[in-house]
């Protein structure tokens, strides 16, 4: 057991005696953000086309999300003169600093091609007394975060200035120990990602195994016998014969009820699929100051998310009520106007969704749909008891696929978990790395 000293500072009390404590800025040579003119914004909206040689990569907060894996637009070099001060060349330390994600630590790769920062983020280069790379563990490290979540709190949304960043405490080991323990870190984080790499596909593979069940069973039934027919649906192919064709308006009409008193308040949201509860008194997110323009659902009535066709085709744009309350009139509502089952319904939707069917229909500028235009829509109705088949079996088979996403999803979070608590023990030396 190595010999530690007493720090004084919560977020670490206690390190080896042969380390320091310090502050962000005592490690570092640079500490920049976005320096561009305003002429920057306006070579980056006029790109036309992309071209490695002649364009920098812009960097965004966004990417950051993402681990820089899909690094946004473009400007050319005139725009990337504009900000040498903050052109990237991989191994800069990027750290968000506005937003749910404010205080994320993130490494630029090495690139071939020139990159530099956007708006909505802090570039960091150190000095002689930490690596680089050694500082992506400091950051990545829970005393860190705590620290910079502390200092982001805000009436509006989270955001952090230099100073924020500058005053955070943190351990600083010698350099030589420093390499020790990111060449440790870096082997031991290389096989946690490789292993949440495997189960993120996993889940991907479960989740697409559940939307070809789903739309397998609603265009096709139960029954690998009957007899089929012609649809007359392009993206559809062959129904059962017996299935009756028609637009969707002849089985569902709109549901226009303003919650013009305001006198509703449990609010509803459609989530990834899933209509589900907010808190209407919550100050995050985009809630309006008024629901009195909100539209009053009820129990079984389908929603429809019809805008922005154009640029969003990854959401899941349906989704079924299962209480009464109030939801964003911007939504298409639709209630049952026939003796049908409308969880039918609305899996037969959700395979059209994932089938990117409604992304043909939208017009207008932001390419949206009412009601009207929506419930053109063609549609086949199976005999109601066929629909509750239907409706039992892709329950009772939809639960079972979701129960094994839900553990996979554990598995991720437990090793994340792992993970950042073995940074935590390197960084703050509790446990050592034999040389």
């Amino acid at each position: 057991m190595r010999e530690m000293k007493k720090t004084g500072i919560s977020w670490f009390p206690l390190i080896p005696v042969d380390w320091q404590t310090g502050r962000i800025k005592d490690i570092l040579s640079v500490l920049t953000d976005y320096t561009a003119n305003g002429s920057f914004g306006d070579l980056a909206k006029n790109v036309t086309y992309l071209d490695y040689e002649d364009y920098a990569r812009l960097v965004r907060l966004t990417d950051l999300r993402e681990s820089l894996k899909n690094m946004g637009v473009y400007v050319d070099e005139d725009g990337y003169n504009y900000l040498s001060k903050s052109s990237l060349f991989g191994g800069e330390i990027l750290v968000a600093n506005v937003g749910a994600y404010a205080g994320l630590f993130c490494e630029m790769p090495t690139v071939d091609y020139p990159a530099t920062l956007a708006p909505n983020m802090f570039l960091l280069r150190t000095n002689d007394v930490m690596l680089q790379h050694y500082l992506l563990y400091v950051g990545l490290s829970s005393f860190v975060w705590e620290q910079l979540c502390q200092k982001a709190i805000s009436s509006a949304q989270p955001k952090l200035n230099k100073t924020d960043v500058k005053t955070t405490f943190i351990p600083i080991p010698p350099i030589s120990e420093q390499k020790l323990i990111a060449d440790y870190l870096d082997s031991k984080c290389a096989e946690f990602n490789s292993t949440l790499s495997d189960i993120q596909s996993q889940i991907e593979a479960l989740e697409e195994y559940k939307r070809s069940v789903i739309t397998e069973v609603v265009t096709k039934g139960l029954d690998p016998d009957v007899e089929m027919r012609d649809s007359g649906i392009a993206w559809v192919g062959d129904i059962p014969a017996h299935w009756i064709t028609h637009p969707l308006y002849f089985y569902f009409g709109e549901r226009k009820n303003k919650n013009a008193l305001g006198l509703e308040t449990n609010l509803l949201s459609l989530s990834y699929g899933k209509i589900i509860r907010k808190d209407i008194n919550s100050n995050g997110g985009l809630l309006p100051e008024s629901f009195n323009t909100y539209n009053i659902i009820e129990k079984d009535d389908i929603i429809i998310r019809p805008t922005d066709l154009q640029n969003d085709k990854r959401s899941l744009r349906t989704g079924i009520a299962r209480e009464h309350g109030i939801i964003t009139s911007a939504y298409i509502a639709m209630k049952a106007i026939k003796t049908v089952n409308p969880e039918y319904f609305h899996y037969l939707l959700h395979a059209y969704d994932v089938m990117k069917v409604f992304y043909n229909m939208g017009n207008g500028v932001r390419q949206g749909l009412n009601f009207s235009e929506f419930s053109r829509l063609m549609v086949f109705e199976p005999a109601i008891e066929e629909q509750n088949a239907i409706v039992s079996y892709l329950k009772e088979k939809c639960d079972e696929i979701d129960l094994a996403i839900a553990e996979k999803k554990q598995q991720i979070e437990t090793i994340e978990e792992y993970k950042k608590s073995l940074i935590f023990e390197y960084v703050t030396g509790k446990k050592e790395v034999q040389a």
